[in-house]
């Protein structure tokens, strides 16, 4: 006759109640409270121009496409995501036999801020960098940009509705 644990048997009933044991299957880690988050334009430093809304569309889409958190204006939403571009750099890639650049690599460097505007806290905030190529041939340098902002649009979603 197999006789229970009790040992086991409370320690897992306290964990229980104490709400230690809280999962989402959204694979969210959002405050309850946060369900919505604004996404102004973002504020462009650099001499480049249209890169600003180009990634704030795209910050904007990825939320969408994720269903996490819903789009609303500043005024009515739990949170806030605000970044600026701070630099966007341009360099070789790669060399041909001449030993003259063949391909360059653009590269976005971002500062981002995440707000729980009920709570008037901050979330996280941090800089992100990501790159994007191009050879003025076949790829030309707004699609490089283009994939920098792409990827720099999934890191800020990555890290707002699961990096923290």
């Amino acid at each position: 006759m197999n006789k229970p644990y009790p040992l086991t048997a409370a320690v897992a009933a306290a964990l229980l109640l104490s709400g230690c044991w809280y999962y989402s299957f959204s694979g969210s880690t959002l405050p309850p409270h946060i369900d919505s988050v604004a996404v102004p334009l973002f504020t462009d430093t650099s001499a480049e121009f249209g890169i600003d809304q180009q990634l704030t569309d795209k910050v904007i889409e990825v939320i969408s496409t994720d269903n996490t958190l819903r789009i609303e204006g500043a005024g009515r939403a739990a949170s806030i995501i605000k970044g600026s571009i701070t630099r966007i750099t341009d360099r070789p890639d790669t060399y041909d036999q001449a030993e003259n650049a063949s391909a360059f690599r653009v590269t976005i460097t971002i500062h981002v801020l995440y707000e729980d505007v009920k709570k008037n806290i901050t979330l996280w905030e941090e800089d992100f960098t990501q790159w994007g190529r191009y050879d003025n041939a076949s790829i030309s340098r707004e699609s490089g940009i283009s994939e920098a902002v792409e990827k720099l649009a999934e890191e800020i979603l990555n890290k707002t509705v699961s990096g923290w």
